[in-house]
């Protein structure tokens, strides 16, 4: 009940906004070419619902969203760990991470194209270079948070690099782990629709730059609301995963 509250509260300010708008686009708007009221765009909206090409362009950058993501987790984790193991890798590593963390994933889009082509894998590969410097920084501060003396419980059993990672290491971080996965569920949609206006005709990012190409404000606006409410509901589904793990974390042994 509490969580139900909760939502209606954080919708109060949305719909007030939306209610501005479609006050303003019946008075001093009204004779806009540029910008329509938001019931016009929701109609247009249930259109788009009813033609099906937006279930298909939005499958497209969930897809290539979800493998970006999955690429980047499988490269980043392992990584993570190993440089919260080692200081000396660390350290080796930390010009690097430096340099290439802070570089925009956009700028990576011409060489992508050149590499892969228009498609799916150009676009994975942006979005998992996107993703993969969170995961990776944080997976390395959750390793150094682990309690000191389990690692010393490691080396008392002889447990080798493998066990340690996968019996104490990684039980340790899971709670922190999934905090940089929900980061990591925004970073991968919002490069991935940047890259489907910027330069690849597939997916939601496409179809915003398809209405704006054709000059048709109401389907402009509609690809915004459905832009938005994907990210809100992903958002919202890794934010209850993530309370779940917490509360698995809290109750296990």
């Amino acid at each position: 009940m509490r969580s139900v509250f909760g939502v209606l509260k954080g919708l109060v300010l949305p719909l007030v906004l939306l209610l501005l708008l479609e006050l303003a686009t019946r008075t001093v708007l009204v004779h806009s070419d540029t910008i329509v009221s938001p019931i016009v765009a929701m109609g247009t909206l249930f259109k788009m619902f009813r033609d099906g090409a937006i279930w298909r362009m939005t499958g497209f950058t969930l897809a290539t969203s979800g493998l970006g993501l999955t690429l980047a987790a499988v490269l980043a984790v392992p990584s993570g760990i190993a440089l919260g193991l080692s200081a000396r890798a660390a350290a080796a590593s930390f010009l690097t991470i430096e340099v290439l963390r802070p570089l925009p994933s956009i700028a990576l889009a011409p060489l992508a194209l050149i590499v892969f082509g228009f498609g799916l894998r150009m676009e994975v590969s942006i979005i998992a270079f996107a993703c993969f410097w969170p995961i990776l920084v944080l997976s390395q501060a959750a390793v150094r948070q682990v309690e000191p003396r389990l690692l010393e419980v490691g080396l008392a059993l002889r447990f080798n690099a493998w066990d340690r990672a996968v019996k104490i290491i990684l039980p340790s971080i899971v709670p922190r782990l999934f905090v940089a996965l929900r980061l990591s569920v925004a970073i991968a949609l919002v490069v991935a629709v940047t890259i489907e206006v910027a330069m690849n005709p597939n997916g939601m990012g496409y179809g915003l730059v398809s209405a704006q190409q054709t000059l048709d404000p109401a389907s402009m606006m509609a690809w915004l609301i459905w832009i938005a409410v994907v990210g809100y509901l992903l958002n919202a589904m890794a934010s209850a995963l993530q309370r779940r793990i917490d509360r698995t974390v809290r109750v296990a042994p």
